[in-house]
């Protein structure tokens, strides 16, 4: 039976393989996706170099998939396709891992009944499928994102210790550690998230080399931790520093040329290890050979790095913060542009700042040397507002509010500052209150929860009852939780991504996780392993990820590693059943009853319920949402741009797809880095360099990053004035400047543009009719006290542009980032362009519109990605992040801007448009659609208008029936939202009225006056 045992184990591993490998292809996104995986996918096919610290093994092999891209347009699929097959895999060493836990529980080194066969089996399939089909990590084996990858080397390495276990006294058994560490190398070059499985590698390693007692657990846990430790902030960052102290003495002390430190480093480096290899195998010392191989190859696999290196020193158009030498590398893998968060010993949110420091040391290459051009800078705190375990630490105000409500902060500890303010010093016991219902209860817990017991909906919450939930299916459990769910409207109701699986992968998992841990001496070991293993991966990530509220999207993905763990536990959960049934029938009948029971009601349960929200095959949203961006614009044009979500799309389809070409992209949030800066003034593709009055001496690492913004006593000045002061190295300047002594120049608030009006004619910036539109200057006021670089950076662009390029804004970034310049803007469709002709903006409405251009774009130019087909399924955050509402809400504003002008038939074409490609079914109603309404009775299309009006109605119905049906204390909650739907109501009527239709508004004022008669009885 041994035999057949591998045979078996062997086969049925490629079975789990197989099934799936066809669910994730089926379900994978045929083009890129949202947040990183257009940046990846762009960096994987040019070899570019992408965000800190990089992932040069993910874009090697992700490279090599795109080979087999038919078209540039399929090279996504190809890098989609290989997060699929690393998702499979994957799955193939989970299997693996879980039959050889379970064997070494029922193999007692006697024959294995065939009952016993099935059921290690079972547990294998069951667990494994589990997983497969589990929703974090659906979700990432179906996009081109490192999180795939990096789980199969979490697997891999997992596995490949279980096999070094089977082997560990053979005389070459430690080829396995070898193998391992090399793994871990490599896995630097995807994520460092594999490098949490060493702590239950190192338990692995201790209960077979020695017997288990509590002091020689407590060391292995320390060394474990050591190992952890060393390797994060000694080997990955160390090998680097070291190097650039070699670099530092060779070129600025010797006078060498650049990297001639690094290459002596290198050759060392080898040497030793060379030496040290021969030297510990000539004295038959193992133990520290393995310790310098397992150096060496941890090495070798972290050489990957050497990729970026080697690109950021061929200048790409993609080259993110220009890491070709050793000290902008190491700045790079330290991912010190995203600043630091504190861990074991910080600050609170409200403690004020006493000093500001300098630290390390900013080192630009400059005359054959490695000159200093700054300093970081650092706040110190005052003491008294620093505490152990600092969770509550970030002092921004929504983050501050959400502190004091997670945290319950009691204003009652009052200490004095120097200057009379009193500032209320949270208690350490609020944030470790925030630490367990925020960081571990709603940022872990909940993510458990969704994965094996069910999910509310996609929609990304922050406390409340309505969104990002965990529920379970069963009412009464429900219920407590998020309030009374039979009146809940359709469009939460009825939400693919609402996923119940009733407790069942949960209760499994916990049957399985107490059978292991009663299983004799053996069990309770392997317990301890896969323990730490789901430890390491969860709570230890909550820890260390510190993370603040609001967080830009839910962070889930980030504890696949303990999803995986527990997944462990819910395939012997099918064992721990198997072992009390067989006492009542026949072994091989209670085997393949348990595991076809198990199978049906754990991972077929839960592949029912997540398909339809993880079925990505037939979504082009976000490449469409690019490509309306893109061609939103004129040849030729400068767009700004800001978060992720506007950028790394755009980057994707112009560096992969080749679209528009022409149009410079320029990232407002990268434009505060000088490498960024400098990368703009080269050509790029069909785009030609960004015009600048900067030069690069002027944004060097720690000059103009923060420019303060005085009040002048009278007048203006140009734009190109104030960046002339801006840029001046004049010293009593600085020093006036600084001190905010009123000087005849400096950076005032009130700045113009002088406009050539014949230039902005000629050139198609403004059309020839609107000429008498044309302002003398653009004039207006700088609200902020202070400038930093990147805002210096783009009025130093539209400055030195003077109208020679067309300029854009996305729609995508916030009011703030407009510079006060958005009374100048004219809607485009996607973007915003600056033009000479002042309009009134506000926050609903921003820029002028030109329904010529606007008309053409949105009819003729805009996709939408298959949204309307049936089986596309758009989640909240391609609703929320590409723009779709902003799109609605603007193609009625055209409409609107249509009907005025008189052109009713193109405003009904317009409006309906948009009603097809975003339908409601699709995309949920919001405010906009009222204006669709009012639009189309203006434009006398009276059955379309009442036709929305009473789907818009019901809508407003359905959901102030939940709000009123909720218990008061929770109906108190909801008062915003019950205030809007009764202005929305109001604002129907009117509409119904303005439209003279009389019946339609008695009837629907009739319905809504019973509901609230019924609710106030």
């Amino acid at each position: 039976m041994k035999s057949n045992y591998k045979l078996v184990n062997n086969a049925l591993g490629w079975v789990a393989f197989v099934i799936a490998a066809i669910t994730y292809l089926l379900t994978i996104e045929p083009t890129t996706s949202l947040w990183d995986c257009g940046e990846f996918i762009t960096t994987a096919y040019g070899l570019e170099v992408g965000h800190p610290p990089g992932a040069p093994l993910f874009m090697i092999m992700a490279r090599f998939f795109a080979l087999f891209a038919p078209s540039p347009s399929e090279a996504a699929l190809m890098v989609n396709v290989m997060s699929a097959l690393a998702s499979a895999f994957t799955i193939l060493f989970l299997f693996w891992t879980i039959t050889h836990l379970a064997k070494k529980l029922v193999d007692k080194n006697e024959e294995l009944s065939k009952g016993n066969l099935f059921a290690i089996m079972g547990t294998g399939m069951v667990g494994a499928l589990a997983y497969t089909f589990s929703d974090t990590f659906w979700f990432s084996a179906v996009e081109g994102e490192v999180y795939a990858l990096s789980s199969l080397f979490t697997a891999i390495v997992f596995w490949a210790i279980l096999k070094w276990e089977d082997v560990a006294h053979e005389k070459h058994a430690n080829r396995w550690i070898i193998l391992i560490a090399y793994l871990m190398g490599l896995s630097i070059g995807v994520h460092l998230l594999n490098l949490l499985a060493i702590p239950a590698i190192v338990f692995v390693y201790y209960f077979k080399k020695h017997e288990p007692t509590r002091n020689g657990i407590i060391a292995a846990g320390a060394i474990a931790v050591a190992i952890l430790g060393v390797v994060m902030y000694g080997v990955i960052p160390g090998v680097v520093k070291v190097a650039s102290w070699f670099e530092l003495m060779f070129v600025n002390g010797f006078g060498l040329p650049y990297n001639t430190g690094v290459m002596v480093y290198a050759v060392l480096l080898i040497s030793f290890v060379i030496w040290a290899i021969n030297y510990t195998i000539k004295k038959n010392y193992v133990i520290l050979n393995t310790i310098v191989t397992v150096f060496m190859v941890i090495v070798i696999g972290y050489s990957s790095f050497a990729m970026i290196v080697i690109r950021s020193s061929a200048n790409p158009p993609m080259d993110e913060n220009n890491p070709d030498n050793v000290f902008a590398l190491l700045s790079y893998l330290n991912r010190e542009q995203y600043g630091d968060r504190p861990l074991m010993f910080g600050e609170y949110y409200n403690a004020p700042a006493v000093d500001l420091v300098e630290t390390k040391p900013n080192y630009i290459q400059k005359n054959n040397k490695y000159v200093i051009a700054s300093r970081k800078q650092k706040y110190e705190f005052d003491p008294r507002f620093e505490t152990l375990f600092p969770r509550m630490y970030s002092s921004r105000d929504n983050h501050v509010r959400e502190y004091e409500f997670w945290g319950d902060v009691k204003k009652n500890n009052p200490i004095a500052l120097g200057n009379g303010e009193v500032v209320y010093k949270p208690s350490f016991g609020s944030n470790l209150q925030f630490f367990f219902k925020y960081q571990v209860g709603w940022m872990y817990w909940r993510y458990f929860m969704w994965n094996f017991v069910g999910r509310q909906n996609d929609i990304q919450g922050h406390g409340g009852i309505l969104h990002g939930n965990w529920v379970s299916g069963i009412p009464f459990i429900d219920r407590a939780k998020v309030g009374n769910e039979d009146k809940l409207y359709p469009e939460l109701k009825n939400k693919k991504s609402r996923n119940n699986y009733f407790f069942l992968p949960f209760i499994l998992g916990l049957i399985g996780l107490i059978y292991q841990f009663r299983s004799g001496k053996k069990g309770k070991q392997n317990f301890s392993v896969v323990m730490l293993l789901f430890f390491f991966t969860g709570l230890a990530i909550v820890v260390y990820l510190n993370q603040y509220p609001h967080q830009p999207r839910e962070r889930d993905y980030a504890y696949a590693g303990s999803f995986y763990a527990f997944a462990i536990w819910i395939g012997f959960g099918v064992m721990g059943l198997y072992q009390t049934l067989k006492k009542k029938m026949p072994e091989v009948l209670s085997a393949g009853l348990i595991t076809g029971l198990c199978l049906v009601a754990v991972p077929g349960l839960m592949a029912q319920q997540n398909w339809d929200d993880h079925d990505r095959s037939g979504r082009y949203a976000t490449l469409a949402y690019a490509k309306n961006y893109l061609n939103s614009c004129a040849p030729n044009a400068i767009l700004f741009t800001y978060g992720d979500n506007d950028t790394f799309p755009l980057w994707y389809a112009q560096e992969v797809e080749g679209i528009r070409r022409d149009i410079r992209i320029v990232n407002l949030s990268l434009l505060a880095g000088d490498w960024y800066i400098n990368q703009m003034r080269n050509k790029a593709y069909d785009s030609d360099p960004i015009p600048m009055s900067f030069g690069p001496e002027k944004i060097e690492p720690g000059k103009r990053d923060q420019v303060p913004i005085l009040e002048r006593l009278e007048g203006e000045e140009s734009l190109k004035q104030m960046l002339d002061f801006v840029a001046s190295d004049n010293k009593a300047s600085k020093v006036e400047m600084q001190t905010g002594r009123k000087l005849d120049y400096f950076p005032g608030r009130n700045v113009y543009i002088p406009v050539d009006s014949a230039k902005v004619v000629n050139n198609g910036t403004v059309r020839p009719e609107d000429a008498h539109l044309i302002k003398k200057k653009l004039d207006w006021k700088i609200k902020r006290n202070y400038l930093y670089k990147n805002d210096i950076m783009v009025y130093d662009i539209i400055a030195s542009n003077n109208w020679e390029r067309p300029i854009y804004f996305s729609v995508g970034m916030g009011a703030s980032s407009f510079l006060g310049l958005e009374k100048y803007f004219q809607l485009e469709g996607a973007a915003y362009r600056l033009v000479p002709i002042e309009s009134k903006s506000n926050s609903l409405e921003i820029g002028r519109i030109d329904t010529d251009i606007l008309y053409d774009n949105f009819m003729n130019k805009f996709e939408f990605g298959r949204i309307k087909e049936a089986d596309v399924y758009m989640d909240q955050f391609h609703i929320l992040t590409i723009n779709i509402m902003s799109f609605r809400s603007n193609y009625g504003r055209l409409a609107s801007q249509l009907n005025d002008e008189g052109q009713t038939g193109k405003a009904v074409k317009v409006l309906d448009r948009c009603m097809e490609e975003l339908p409601t079914s699709k995309i949920p109603y919001d405010n906009s659609l009222v204006g669709f309404i009012q639009e189309y009775y203006r434009a006398d299309a009276i059955d379309k208008a009442n036709a929305l009006f009473e789907e818009m109605a019901q809508q407003c119905y359905d959901k102030l029936d939940y709000y009123f049906s909720l218990q008061p204390a929770l109906a108190k909650s909801f008062r915003n939202e019950q205030e809007r739907e009764i202005r929305v109501v109001q604002m129907l009527l009117g509409l119904a009225e303005m439209g003279e239709q009389t019946d339609l508004k008695d009837k629907t004022q009739q319905k809504f006056e019973l509901l609230f008669k019924s609710y106030a009885e």
